[in-house]
């Protein structure tokens, strides 16, 4: 075996997160060191399998491998001869013993009491000691945690402790399960200031601290740290115990929802949790979770539990799954305690079991909040003369008037008051057959706006039945104008046929009131419904307006609607924004919701004129089609007054607008808004669209995490082709935080653009996988990545790309220790440049490579041959005025010379 394919190994890991892909090459690594009888190769490899194992998720098997590395050491410490590591990794050994109910706590003070023999024979603080004394403690519930505590806290640090984030991060655990809120902010305050490189930090502190964000009284920093924290935690099964945490932050704060879509992410790690606490703890809090939901009457919400262990995958109810769950953390808490002689964990699991929203709800982000408060309704309209007190009123017949007058007035609570105060009186009168049909009449319209149709539909049948009986024509008729309208909206076409028999029978025998108009635009509508505009406009060409002159706008609007359907935009605008002055001129301004929507969204959609506008005048005289469908939008969100799926639309158009002319800073608050108010409708396939134009707008404005996770949430309801645009602002996002999840995901795009025939677009994703893994220092990884790119560049066409991409393959390979396939690739990418024409781009990427080839020829020992490429490039980037990059290369080859000379 080759002690270089051992090397090699190493450096593949180095790169991969810890998991089981990064544990599997350093036990193959570790195979081919002592296949190969490298004894002193092989001990280093196995101290960094420790390693692998204890933050991959397997501690237990690092017991082995730090128990034989120590062994070695002690052996033989001159040729074995890493003990500083080996007293860093035996801290975390010691943390984990308490993790496993069938280990000896004896064994755990054994281990403690080597710990500090060790540290103090080599002359080290014993602040990293006292630490893991207190976290023995603490597990216990031993009152000595405190003594330790303040031990560890006043002990001098040394280069054995733990670092500057993880040594608070305990501090702050310790102050907040002792109610010291105020002062485990202090403590973690310059902490989260700070940039931390620890691979367990700042999630982390993050995680940490949010007991103390919460009984502080500051949720919005407790959601930012649950969703900045948790979103590194997720990755990694070994974080499984820290995303219990996550999991009782949401029943603490409402978040049911969440806490169900973390359950379901994680239930598979069970079977595979790094230890049995994490086990605990993780079962407890997600059926916490679980009992949250069922108590919410989603009782019959199920969760997918993976196939695992020969049992088949299964939707179980959550109610079962809860059960399951608390049996098996009330299990291992039995088992813990009678490891320890305490009931210290099982008092953990029964308060956690037993956890409530304490801090109400507490929003995750702007659009998880429940919608904005509508304005203030409009005063209640005052008694008119003849209304009277109602409850004063004896007669029924005058109160049916009232209901029907002011029924038409859409003042339902005068209406209403009059039809109980009817109610009251004639169970002790005895109503007359006509007025028990009018009544009949309004229990089909108290039904309806109930929402209970089909017993709208029962009233209404009934009612025309009896004024048919009573030979009162025009009320029946009225009554089969709605009657129809329903019946036809449950989709029953024969109710065509009676809104059509009414507009009949009131156009030949016309009333005061308008009942002819309203019978012609409930016919008008329900061609509307069904596509039919010309049949719509022929029924509103019939409206006479004098006949209700108070519902001109409603007339206008309807026009608009038809005219759009038959394609005459023209005279759709011009109709809508009559209805529009008709309605602002009416008693009741909150109507012009409907027309100033339409007319903006019409505006909006049209395309330009010649001149760059809409081809009309602005009604205002205005500057254009979007200033006027702004200020439209403005005044329809103004007029409505009450949570509704049209003040939703109104939020998605303004958010749309807004992010369409590059105001994506004033989007993001109209499509959160639009968020919350469609999930508040239930209506979740169109929150689910928003969603993605508002990660888009989160994207423009520099938010990426609120970005990602919009996103995120989107995509499991949307069809492939707005998934595609979905999980590219996905990757977008994750690429502004820096993490490697994008490069995945633009990998994944790739893989879709290829598959789809897109050669050009493939490649581009992938050199934005590339760029991100480099960033990383994932240099072997961004090697692969471009060299794709570099062959899809290839197969579009685009030779400069080709070349760019293998220069770039060329240097991250020099970076991650492979020299001569460096050497290799950058030849590749200088004879791709014969492919180029002629001229300034050709010029550029010449003097490109011949820097980077001087750069790898130069480290990899061979000066004399990185001489003429970096003269080279300091006259490509000279003839190109490029100054900053000539520079570069002057200084490069000056150096080379330098070496030389030497």
């Amino acid at each position: 075996m080759s002690i270089d394919d051992v090397y090699a190994l190493m450096t593949r890991a180095g790169e991969l997160p810890y998991g089981e892909a990064r544990t599997v090459l350093v036990e193959d690594a570790l195979r081919r060191a002592e296949e190969a009888g490298d004894e002193v190769l092989a001990f280093r490899v196995r101290v960094r399998l420790t390693d692998a194992y204890q933050f991959g998720g397997e501690p237990a098997k690092a017991f082995a491998t730090f128990g034989r590395t120590l062994a070695e050491h002690d052996r033989d410490p001159g040729r074995f001869d890493e003990p500083l590591v080996l007293l860093w990794q035996m801290k975390a050994v010691v943390s984990s013993l308490t993790k496993f109910p069938e280990i000896p706590l004896d064994r755990t003070r054994a281990v403690l009491d080597d710990m500090e023999r060790r540290y103090r024979a080599g002359g080290h603080s014993l602040q990293a000691v006292y630490r893991r004394r207190h976290i023995v403690a603490r597990h216990l519930g031993d009152p000595s945690a405190d003594d330790w505590f303040a031990k560890w806290r006043a002990a001098q640090r040394d280069q054995l402790s733990d670092c500057e984030g993880c040594d608070p991060t305990g501090m702050v655990a310790h102050l907040a399960d002792a109610g010291r809120y105020e002062e485990a902010a202090e403590i973690a305050a310059p902490v989260l200031a700070s940039e931390l490189s620890c691979k367990e930090q700042p999630q982390g502190i993050q995680t940490a601290m949010l007991p103390v964000y919460l009984r502080t009284g500051r949720p919005e920093a407790a959601a930012d740290a649950h969703r900045r924290a948790y979103r590194a935690h997720r990755r990694q099964v070994a974080d499984l115990g820290d995303i219990a945490d996550h999991l009782e932050f949401c029943v603490l704060t409402g978040n049911d929802a969440r806490g169900l879509e973390i359950v379901q992410r994680h239930l598979g790690w069970l079977d595979r949790a790094p230890h049995a606490h994490a086990e605990m703890m993780f079962a407890a809090a997600a059926a916490a979770v679980l009992g949250r939901v069922a108590a919410s009457g989603r009782d019959a919400v199920t969760v997918r539990r993976p196939a695992s262990g020969g049992r088949p995958a299964a939707d179980v109810p959550v109610a079962e799954l809860r059960a399951e769950l608390e049996g098996r953390a009330t299990d291992l808490a039995a088992r813990f305690d009678a490891r320890n002689g305490t009931s210290h964990q099982g008092g953990k699991v029964r308060a956690l079991l037993a956890a409530e929203p304490v801090f109400g709800f507490v929003p995750l982000a702007a659009h998880h909040r429940r919608p904005a408060p509508a304005p203030a309704p409009a005063p209640a309209p005052e008694p008119e003369a003849g209304d009277g007190d109602i409850e004063s009123i004896d007669d029924l017949d005058e109160l049916l008037a009232i209901g029907d007058a002011r029924r038409t007035r859409r003042d339902m609570a005068r209406t209403l008051a009059a039809w109980r105060r009817f109610d009251a009186l004639a169970e002790a009168a005895a109503p007359t057959p006509l007025q028990v049909a009018r009544r009949l009449d309004g229990r089909g319209v108290e039904r309806a706006m109930d929402g209970d149709r089909e017993g709208a539909v029962a009233c209404w049948a009934e009612a025309a039945g009896r004024f048919a009986e009573l030979g009162e024509e025009g009320l029946r008729h009225r009554v089969l104008s709605r009657l129809g309208a329903l019946r036809f909206d449950l989709g029953d076409e024969s109710g065509l046929a009676d809104m059509a028999a009414a507009a009949d029978h009131f156009a030949a025998h016309p009333e005061e009131d308008g009942a002819a108009t309203a019978a012609l635009f409930r016919l008008a509508g329900a061609h509307l419904d069904r596509d039919r505009p010309d049949e719509a406009l022929a029924a509103l060409d019939r409206a006479v307006p004098d006949d209700a002159p108070d519902r001109a706008g409603e007339l206008w609007f309807l026009r608009g609607r038809a005219l759009l359907a038959a394609g005459d935009e023209d005279g759709a605008v011009a109709a809508l924004r009559r209805s529009l002055a008709e309605t602002r001129a009416s008693d009741e301004p909150d109507t012009l919701a409907s027309p100033a929507l339409l007319l903006a969204q019409t505006l909006l959609r049209r395309p330009p004129a010649a001149d760059g506008t809409d081809g009309t005048a602005p009604a205002d005289g205005g500057t254009g089609a979007a200033e006027e469908a702004f200020a439209l939008l403005d005044e329809a969100i103004g007029a409505l007054r009450e949570p509704s799926p049209m003040r939703a639309m109104a939020h998605t158009e303004r958010g749309l607008a807004l992010l369409s002319a590059g105001r994506a800073a004033d989007a993001v608050a109209d499509l959160a808004e639009a968020v919350a108010a469609w999930t508040a409708e239930g209506l979740h396939e169109q929150a689910v669209h928003v969603r993605v134009d508002l990660a888009a707008g989160y994207l423009e404005t520099g938010r990426h995490l609120e970005a990602a996770e919009a996103a995120e949430e989107a995509l499991p309801g949307l069809d492939e082709g707005t998934a595609r645009r979905c999980r590219l602002i996905l990757a977008h996002a994750q690429k502004g935080m820096g993490e490697e999840d994008g490069a995945e995901t633009f990998a994944s795009l790739a893989a879709d653009a290829a598959k789809d025939g897109e050669p050009g677009a493939a490649a581009h994703f992938l050199e934005e996988a590339a760029e991100i893994l480099t960033n990383l220092d994932k240099d072997a990884m961004a090697a692969e990545r471009f060299g794709e790119a570099a062959d899809a560049h290839a197969g579009a066409g685009d030779r400069q790309g080709a070349v760019r991409a293998r220069r770039r393959a060329a240097m991250c390979l020099l970076w991650s220790g492979e020299p001569e396939r460096a050497v290799a690739t950058v030849e590749a990418a200088r004879a791709a440049l014969e492919a180029l024409p002629d001229g300034p781009p050709r010029t550029w990427e010449t003097a490109l490579v011949s820097y980077d080839q001087a750069r790898i020829l130069a480290q990899t020992g061979r000066p004399a041959d990185a001489e003429p490429h970096a003269s080279a490039a300091v006259d490509g980037f000279r003839s190109l005025d490029e100054t900053g990059p000539a520079d570069q290369a002057a200084a490069l080859l000056a150096d080379i010379r330098s070496a030389l000379q030497e």
